[in-house]
């Protein structure tokens, strides 16, 4: 059955205030969706200190949304035609501004990660609905302005994400990195609803696919908990461990072959038959998983190891915007015009360069050194984005845009997820492995050792504080090694990725499947 016959579908693009007015509603939405991320980030090691857990345990904030968000993606198209596309938005977004205030009631870490899987999981259908809807809203020849804009408020909340966080944080609680969703979601949710209510697409009924949506959540689910988990139970010693990677790989596997022969699947995997979306979307998902793992990794290294407070590492971590929203608007107006393949070819090489530059770091690092490659990586995120996703979509026929979109974004945030968690287990472990190696060069005769435990320089302190001493400043270097060490691994993974790009053909030679 279908709804808004006697209306044409699709509507005609929206003009003068209606456009304007629509695309701040829906950025608006989309700007909250991606604060959320950007928010907790410089705010985990307030958060796992007033619950009571390790800073390794307070990432699950932000693993446990990110995995739910992308496990519920892949239902956006399904879902958008059985309420409706704008229904199914508005929805959402109160949803998740709902679940916003019930994340700061939260009294214990287990209640505040179940909702952040609530949470996620209502946001699921507002990246990829707004991209369409915003789309709708334009020319067709204006659709790359239209990816531009809808681009930039998701670099804003990089940039506003870190320090209004880090300032909550320091003045006031953790509680209102959540709060603060509230008035937003519900300014989002009313214009949304009143600028798009008459441009709702005709709903049909189709069965949903709940043997594959129940392996999509059996192998993803199982496979962050086993990254997350992996390094407090000893990995592959634990047999809790060796069950989840079981599971999750047989999980894998049937849910490949099923969403392959069922007549409805939840993902369609059919899309990886055009080499451009397949390409696209391997380099986005290996790109993105680097880069948030990265975005993860800096404030935690900053506020435990180099003595930054929340809101001075959120100032450290907000100048990546500012490039990426003044090269954005020029990289969308030109993007039909220059193989995409060159801009995203730039943005891979910047994020190398960049990595690199922290890989130099030490513990003497000042502000300045510290944020000018953050900077610079602003000019990176402007050309990654909006040319490969453009790429992607490029030769994908209208009626399976929402899905195609649906499935990148799905891979995009489920590799952040695991991202964030191979990166705080491998910077532990490797600190681990520095730790031991710093140990064996230290000794009474060291000249540290000999200054701490000099009676006349500890000004009284005991023997037993003069070790702990050591063993801090030895933690420090380890750590900061640890970081070097993912730093430079991840800028020799984006080199990698500039080959990749170009196993791509140009988007101008694509046909339509």
């Amino acid at each position: 059955m279908s709804t808004a016959r006697a209306r044409p579908y699709p509507p005609p693009p929206l003009e003068g205030w209606r456009l304007a007015a629509g695309t701040i509603a829906l950025a608006t939405a989309t700007f909250m969706n991606v604060l959320d991320v950007s928010i907790a980030n410089v705010s985990i090691s307030a958060i796992a200190g007033d619950l009571g857990v390790s800073p390794n345990q307070g990432t699950w904030v932000i693993t446990s949304f990110a995995v739910a968000n992308g496990i519920s993606l892949p239902l956006t198209g399904w879902l958008s035609q059985r309420i409706g596309p704008v229904r199914l938005f508005v929805t959402s977004v109160l949803l998740f501004t709902l679940v916003s205030w019930l994340c700061g009631l939260a009294p214990n870490i287990e209640s505040l990660i179940f909702l952040r899987i609530a949470q996620g999981a209502v946001a699921g259908p507002m990246i990829p609905l707004s991209q369409s809807l915003l789309l709708a809203s334009y020319r067709r020849e204006s659709s790359g302005m239209a990816l531009a804009m809808w681009s930039m408020t998701a670099l804003i909340a990089p940039i506003a994400g870190p320090m209004l966080g880090g300032w909550i944080t320091d003045n006031m609680n953790w509680e209102w990195i959540f709060y603060i969703n509230v008035p937003v979601g519900l300014f989002a949710a009313a214009a949304t609803w009143w600028l798009y209510r008459e441009r709702e697409a005709p709903t049909h009924r189709r069965p949903v696919d709940s043997v594959g949506l129940g392996l999509l959540v059996l192998w993803v689910g199982c496979f962050q908990v086993m990254l997350d988990k992996g390094k407090e139970l000893d990995w592959f010693a634990s047999p809790l461990i060796i069950a989840l990677a079981a599971t999750a790989a047989i999980g894998f596997a049937a849910f490949v072959i099923w969403e392959l022969t069922d007549a409805h699947p939840v993902v369609d995997l059919s899309l990886f038959r055009s080499r451009n979306f397949t390409t696209a979307t391997l380099a986005i998902a290996i790109g993105y998983g680097t880069f948030f793992g990265n975005l993860v990794l800096v404030p935690l290294w900053l506020q435990q190891h180099m003595g930054y407070t929340a809101t001075l590492a959120g100032i450290a971590m907000a100048p990546v915007g500012i490039l990426a929203l003044l090269i954005s608007p020029w990289v969308g107006k030109n993007i039909t015009r220059y193989d995409a393949r060159w801009f995203a070819t730039f943005g891979f090489g910047v994020f190398a360069v960049v990595l690199w530059m922290r890989s130099q770091f030490n513990t003497d690092a000042d502000f300045a050194t510290i944020v000018w490659p953050t900077v610079l990586q602003g000019a990176a995120i402007g050309t990654f984005f909006i040319p490969l996703f453009n790429l992607a979509l490029q030769g994908i026929s209208a009626e399976k845009i929402p899905s195609a979109s649906g499935l990148v974004n799905f891979l995009r945030i489920t590799a952040g997820a695991f991202g964030a968690s191979v990166a705080t287990t491998l910077w532990d472990n490797r600190a681990t492995t520095h730790h031991a190696e710093l140990v064996e060069h230290v000794d009474s005769m060291h000249p540290l050792a000999v200054s701490l435990l000099n009676p006349a320089a500890l000004s009284g302190w005991e023997p037993a504080q003069a070790v702990a001493q050591i063993n801090r400043l030895i933690d420090q270097q380890a750590f900061m090694m640890a970081a070097n060490d993912l730093f430079l691994g991840s800028a020799y993974l984006f080199i990698a990725l500039l080959g990749i790009v170009w196993l791509a053909r140009p988007a101008t030679a694509l046909p339509r499947t």
